[in-house]
């Protein structure tokens, strides 16, 4: 009996707390595809301009029936899924290399796509296992900056595994860097929110 009773207070003492606000420094954003649902915590205190902008295309919808439409493999358990694409981008922003931030792209990063450095806008990609390669400092060949990781995966590696494993097309129109990563069916994201 005395062991129901503390059961039961415990149990009231932990439902009347309020609940926890979000993190700032921590925010969380679901991305609902047509292969289920990715969340990503980001890291807005390390990487705030990428962060500020990532959330600014959440926050106006901009991701809204965008698609993941690149699966780069680079091993059976290694690439990357890129998306975006949709239309009018925002202004690109400055690039926050992984040497400013401390961040690496690792198995489940989520980092902003890019050309020259500041250039990214709205495409971003997640890793599929260890890719620090894509760090700066990692590619002296290239302009050696890297790709700016700005969060990880928290939930849904498996949906991102999935749209890896998606079937591929051998060529697109325009760009020969993408040559043979295209997926032959682009998958939708449904809704971008923030996670309260």
């Amino acid at each position: 009996m005395i062991r129901r009773t503390l059961v039961a207070a415990l149990a009231v003492l932990v439902l009347s707390q309020p609940a926890r606000a979000a993190d700032p420094d921590h925010p969380r954003v679901s991305i609902v595809t047509t292969k289920g649902t990715i969340v990503v915590e980001l890291e807005a205190r390390k990487a705030p301009i990428t962060v500020k902008n990532f959330l600014h295309y959440v926050d106006t919808k901009k991701f809204d029936n965008t698609v993941f439409y690149r699966a780069l493999r680079y091993a059976p358990d290694q690439g990357l899924v890129q998306a975006g694409g949709g239309e009018r981008p925002y202004a690109p922003i400055a690039h926050e290399s992984t040497k400013k931030t401390g961040l690496s792209n690792i198995d489940g990063t989520i980092s902003m796509a890019r050309y020259a450095p500041g250039t990214a806008a709205e495409d971003f990609f997640i890793c599929v296992g260890d890719m620090t390669f894509l760090d700066a400092g990692k590619d002296p060949s290239g302009d050696n900056l890297g790709f700016a990781a700005f969060g990880h995966v928290v939930s849904g590696m498996d949906v991102v595994k999935s749209i890896l494993s998606g079937k591929t097309v051998l060529h697109k129109k325009g760009d020969d860097n993408m040559k043979g990563q295209m997926l032959a069916q682009p998958v939708k994201i449904v809704s971008a929110r923030r996670v309260p």
